[in-house]
């Protein structure tokens, strides 16, 4: 059985909290890549942005529904959510629109609990860490190749 470390990418694209949100979209862009991982200073993964993070700046905001009763008002959703949301839409760096923590895996992951993960998860971009330190990163292209043989 392969595991992560047999069919990760080894070298990594990574943006850091400064990245601005046009630098993110033309790094995607130029390497027809889904998502990033987000590192600090000394190389270690704080989290992931990918094209749904951008994809979400141009959505409409879904105003929560609210019940009004004798002069009170009742939200039927959480009101934070839509706070979550005003701010990724108005984010202009990688800081504003990244998630985090990231979900990961290790280079001894195997492939069957890699795949298991992105389904469950659904994401699509797993950072390969292991001590704290990036090594690869696995898409779900890779995934497919696996299968494909």
């Amino acid at each position: 059985m392969k595991n992560a470390s047999d069919i990760m990418t080894r070298e990594v694209i990574t943006v850091s909290l400064e990245t601005t949100v046009q630098q993110l979209a033309q790094l995607l862009s130029a390497h027809g890549i889904s998502g990033v991982p987000v590192v600090d200073p000394d190389g270690r993964v704080l989290g992931i942005v990918t094209e749904s993070d951008l994809i979400d700046q141009n959505k409409k905001v879904h105003i929560p529904t609210i019940v009004t009763i004798l002069d009170s008002f009742f939200f039927l959703e959480n009101p934070d959510k839509m706070e979550q949301e005003m701010r990724k839409i108005a984010g202009a760096t990688v800081a504003d629109i990244y998630s985090s923590p990231a979900v990961t895996v290790t280079t001894t992951t195997p492939v069957d609990e890699i795949a298991t993960i992105m389904s469950e998860k659904n994401v699509h971009t797993l950072p390969v860490v292991d001590d704290g330190q990036l090594y690869g990163i696995i898409g779900k292209k890779d995934i497919i190749k696996t299968i494909a043989g």
